[in-house]
């Protein structure tokens, strides 16, 4: 049986950690990891930031974003005497001098061996600035004793253009072997197992294709607002922010071919193929909007243009919706409608495979007024799981046939699910990069949406807002779908109700 890679001793600098990425994910990330001895007692975690802290408040506000989870006093009292904080600006080169040497300290004192994650959590505007003072400084060194990676949160530049830039920027200071551009949504449990799902099943992979699938549904849909994001909200839109990252990478794991090998290469190589065969997407197969005032699981929200942050009359999209075509030998014809959006009527992240109908003139004289082309539904946020739905005869003397349900969910399986951010940085700390993002992906993903994106600067929008909070999006979504016959799907009934809900 093939043994994972153990984890060297490492110290682990988080730039930019007094934020909220760093308190609710990372430092639980790594406190679970150490908890359960996948890291080993030579590490350290150093938090750099401009705040005044010292070591007991970085380890203080450590601490309470852990206990919002399970916390054991002596798992947390071993974790937190590796805890440790350098006060610094990260755009400011001689703070990066002293943390070097700080950490140049820190790494004697728990002999980590020289072996270093930095992980930027800082805003992408500082991205840029930071890699090159990272580099001059020789804290991310190319040789020498031990190993450095790095880690970049998204967005992975703003558009095409800097993305290449920046890509360039990395390939100079770190090197593409050594980075990992992460996106949490390939860490989740259930994103991880579609692969499985897909290859490791007789039953669907022969009719995953042209033949037998009508359409692709994804949609990554939420009723929470923009909270306290409106700065960076106005500066990004939905369509940077979620659409694409996770949504791509959503898509490229549903349509890709299987790799001949199943590791870094091999996986990214096939996601970049699915990405290579999309064109880019014209504005009259796309739709955006933006959320005004409205009702939520029953309590009253603000618009956007309330929130703070937010100018009064602005034209930043919440909701985008599209369809795309893979054109490739497998997908041809098939049309992908994608969907993201804020303040929505319910929260969900899921792939829909709408079928083709059978012939059905055997059953012309049945009733058939319940029942709908199969539909198989793969869930990733909160009920995470997998629905097929299936025609079946009524039971009775009437001759009639309607759809049914079956329902699989992961918590069947029977063990809690892992954060996804503990998945991806234990195979950074490995050196493991299948599940973060290849240079050519980030590319290509922007490459698709890009003429949108300037086609919407320039004809500015005269109905925002167009849809209420609490409702599913603009009405011209679901006339995007409806002029092709076709709906959003909207909810799975369960196996027990009567009539099916198709979409």
């Amino acid at each position: 049986m093939p043994q994972a890679r153990t984890v060297d001793p490492v110290a682990f600098v988080i730039i930019g950690a007094t934020g909220d990425l760093a308190q609710r994910l990372l430092l639980p990330a790594l406190y679970h990891l150490r908890a359960d001895a996948l890291i080993p007692d030579e590490f350290a975690v150093v938090g750099f930031s401009r705040r005044g802290w010292h070591d007991d408040d970085f380890r203080a506000f450590a601490r309470e974003g852990i206990a919002q989870g399970e916390l054991n006093a002596d798992a947390w009292g071993r974790f937190a005497s590796h805890l440790y904080f350098i006060s610094g600006d990260s755009t400011q080169g001689d703070d990066l001098g002293a943390l070097g040497q700080a950490l140049g300290e820190v790494e004697a004192r728990h002999r980590t061996g020289g072996n270093r994650v930095f992980y930027i959590a800082s805003p992408p505007s500082t991205y840029e600035p930071l890699l090159r003072d990272l580099g001059r400084t020789g804290l991310v060194r190319r040789e020498g004793d031990g190993w450095t990676r790095v880690i970049i949160e998204k967005p992975f530049g703003g558009d095409e253009t800097s993305a290449r830039r920046l890509n360039a920027l990395v390939d100079e200071v770190v090197g593409e072997s050594r980075v990992f551009r992460i996106d949490h949504y390939l860490g989740k449990e259930a994103v991880q197992n579609m692969l499985v799902f897909r290859f490791a099943n007789t039953v669907f992979e022969p009719i995953w294709n042209r033949r037998y699938v009508d359409h692709v549904q994804i949609s990554f849909v939420e009723d929470i607002g923009i909270g306290s994001r409106g700065r960076f909200y106005e500066e990004v839109g939905v369509v940077r922010d979620v659409v694409q990252n996770h949504v791509f990478q959503l898509l490229t794991a549903i349509a890709m071919e299987p790799p001949a090998v199943f590791d870094a290469e091999g996986f990214r190589n096939e996601k970049a193929k699915v990405l290579r065969a999309v064109s880019p997407v014209r504005p009259e197969h796309a739709v955006r909007g933006q959320y005004g005032p409205g009702v939520v699981r029953g309590a009253r929200v603000r618009g956007y243009r309330q929130e703070d942050g937010v100018a009064a009359h602005s034209f930043t999209p919440t909701y985008a919706a599209m369809r795309l075509q893979v054109e490739n030998w497998r997908w041809a014809g098939v049309p992908f409608y994608l969907r993201a959006g804020k303040r929505l009527a319910r929260k969900d992240t899921e792939i829909v495979i709408d079928f083709r109908q059978p012939p059905l003139m055997m059953f012309r004289d049945w009733d058939m007024t319940e029942m709908d082309p199969n539909v198989l539904v793969l869930r990733t946020t909160e009920d995470e799981g997998i629905s097929l739905r299936f025609a079946a005869r009524v039971p009775g003397h009437r001759r009639q046939i309607r759809s049914v349900g079956l329902d699989f969910s992961y918590a069947a399986v029977g063990t809690a699910e892992r954060p996804a951010y503990e998945h991806l940085l234990l195979d950074a700390l490995r050196g493991v990069q299948t599940f973060f993002a290849r240079r050519d992906e980030v590319e290509l993903q922007w490459a698709i949406v890009d003429p949108l994106l300037q086609a919407w600067v320039e004809d500015v929008p005269r109905d925002f807002p167009n849809y209420p909070a609490g409702t599913m999006g603009p009405a011209a979504a679901d006339a995007l779908l409806e002029r092709a016959g076709r709906r959003w799907r909207t909810a799975m009934p369960s196996a027990t109700e009567a009539t099916p809900d198709r979409g």
